[in-house]
C-alpha cells in the first residue's frame, strides 16, 4: 500500500494548483503583460510558497493519520522523508520569505503609506482587513 491513497494525493495536488491558478487569474492587470507577469511580485511568489507549503502539510497529516500503525518500514520511511520535506519547507522557504514580505510591507507603511496603500483604498479595503491579509 502507497504512503497515501492516489486519490487523496489527486485532491490534495488538484486543490494546491486551483487555488494558485484561481488567485493568479482572478484579475487582468496591466502589469501582467510585462515581463515576469505576476512571478516579479515578491508578494505573489509567497503566495505560491504559502500555498505549496500547505499542500506539503495537508499531505503530511493525512499520511500520517492513515498510516499509524501500520508497522510498514517503508511507509515509515517515506513519511519520515515528507516530514523532513515539511520542515525544511518551512525553514528555508515558507518563514524567512513570509516573514521578510511582512517586515518590508509594514516598513514601508510607516515610512510613506501612499507609496505602498494609498489612503484611496481605506474606501474598499477597511484598516483590519488590510492588516489580516498582510501579516
Amino acid at each position: 500500500m502507497a504512503l497515501v491513497p492516489c486519490q487523496v494525493l489527486r485532491v490534495a495536488i488538484l486543490l494546491s494548483y486551483c487555488s494558485i491558478l484561481c488567485n493568479y487569474k482572478a484579475i487582468e492587470m496591466p502589469s501582467h503583460q510585462t515581463y515576469g507577469g505576476s512571478w516579479k511580485f515578491l508578494t505573489f511568489i509567497d503566495l505560491v510558497i504559502q500555498a505549496v507549503f500547505f499542500g506539503i502539510c495537508v499531505l503530511t497529516d493525512l499520511s500520517t493519520l492513515l498510516t499509524r500503525d501500520s508497522g510498514n518500514q517503508e511507509q515509515e520511511r517515506q513519511l519520515r522523508k515528507l516530514i523532513s520535506l515539511r520542515d525544511w519547507t518551512l525553514a528555508v522557504l515558507a518563514f524567512p520569505v513570509g516573514v521578510f514580505v511582512v517586515a518590508v510591507f509594514w516598513t514601508i507603511y510607516a515610512y510613506d503609506r501612499e507609496m505602498i496603500y494609498p489612503k484611496l483604498l481605506d474606501n474598499f479595503i477597511p484598516g483590519w482587513l488590510n492588516h489580516g491579509m498582510v501579516n
